[in-house]
């Protein structure tokens, strides 16, 4: 070649895109990386404040995979664009409310723009012929190409053999011969081409940080949206959901319990913006209220979060609430863990 090239690869930060970034820079192509950040993948979050969690990894997946392969990385903030993706998927959601074919779409679209604003020549994603079964099955990689506009711009270097052929190989960019033909849900493949690159503790190979793909996340989300009344939400709602018991007693306001030490030192910076709840008598965790409770409601929210303090089993608690910086005690009995009903945690 007597132009060096360039691509940008998607950084996921998983095994996938860190293999498609490197195959092609084997090739001589100049590769940085690009990580979009929607707000919902944040990875080590709960590690880091969970005491429990302390001895789990933290790092930015996708930053240490830049870090591997000695590459910029590009990380841009899509929050905002990224709620017409979410609250409405051309494509629909998968299994929980993943708009993942919509979601690809969106970031291969970005991906191009920003091929054409940096002068780059084409773009690399991780992807898989089969792999996942909204995004990465063989009707819908063309579906991916044509919507975002990037087209034969679009290599997928780790099953490329399976596809046809796009113009970075037509033109000899990359040479065919030396990409693979990677397909199904194994992850075999991948795992045996990171040991013949020497790669070690990647992330789980099957593994993803997006927490729409999450069941428990999912449910809590369109709670949220239910009974708010409307599908807007900020960053803050986002990371609050990942955190805590969530229960809701009523349909005017929620609940949320900290688990543990470290959720309630996380909480802690919520309470100037919520109503809390804070066990005085005994050891206990911090509770912000969600929506707009009432004077009637307070008793309830009490005795619930005395529940989960260290006066479980005593006959009175004493609970302070603070809301619009009144401050408010009320003694109470814990509520016996078999009289909450199982659909008041959400």
């Amino acid at each position: 070649m007597s132009n060096k090239r360039k691509a940008v690869a998607l950084i996921s930060g998983g095994l996938d895109s860190l293999l498609a970034a490197k195959v092609i820079q084997e090739q001589g192509v100049h590769v940085e990386g690009i990580n979009f950040f929607t707000g919902f993948c944040v990875e080590g979050h709960t590690h880091a404040i969970r005491k429990k969690d302390k001895a789990k990894p933290k790092r930015n997946n996708a930053l240490w995979v830049a870090e591997q392969l000695n590459m910029k990385l590009h990380i841009v903030d899509v929050i905002e664009e990224y709620k017409s993706v979410l609250l409405n998927p051309k494509h629909g959601y998968g299994a929980n409310m993943n708009p993942c074919l919509d979601c690809k779409v969106f970031m291969v679209a970005k991906a191009k723009q920003w091929i054409e604003e940096n002068d780059f020549d084409f773009i690399i994603t991780g992807e898989v012929v089969g792999q996942r079964p909204m995004s990465q099955r063989k009707d819908t990689m063309p579906v991916i190409s044509r919507e975002s506009g990037a087209d034969d711009l679009l290599l997928r270097p780790l099953c490329a053999k399976n596809l046809p052929e796009t113009l970075p190989e037509h033109e000899g960019w990359v040479n065919r011969d030396e990409l693979f033909d990677f397909s199904g849900r194994t992850r075999k493949p991948q795992m045996a081409l990171a040991d013949q690159y020497g790669f070690e503790d990647y992330a789980t190979p099957a593994g993803g940080c997006c927490f729409l793909t999450d069941k428990s996340y999912s449910v809590k989300l369109v709670d949220l949206w239910k009974y708010r009344g409307s599908k807007e939400y900020e960053l803050d709602d986002i990371m609050l959901l990942k955190v805590g018991r969530h229960i809701r007693p009523g349909g005017n306001y929620k609940l949320i319990v900290a688990r543990e030490e470290g959720e309630s030192r996380f909480l802690q910076g919520y309470k100037k913006g919520f109503t809390w709840l804070q066990v005085t008598s005994h050891g206990g965790p911090l509770t912000l209220v969600e929506g707009e409770i009432t004077e009637a409601d307070l008793p309830l929210a009490a005795r619930l979060v005395a529940r989960f303090s260290q006066g479980r089993d005593a006959d009175k608690v004493s609970v302070e609430c603070v809301r619009d910086g009144e401050v408010t005690t009320l003694d109470v009995k814990p509520m016996p863990a078999h009289e909450i009903p199982a659909e008041w945690y959400v």
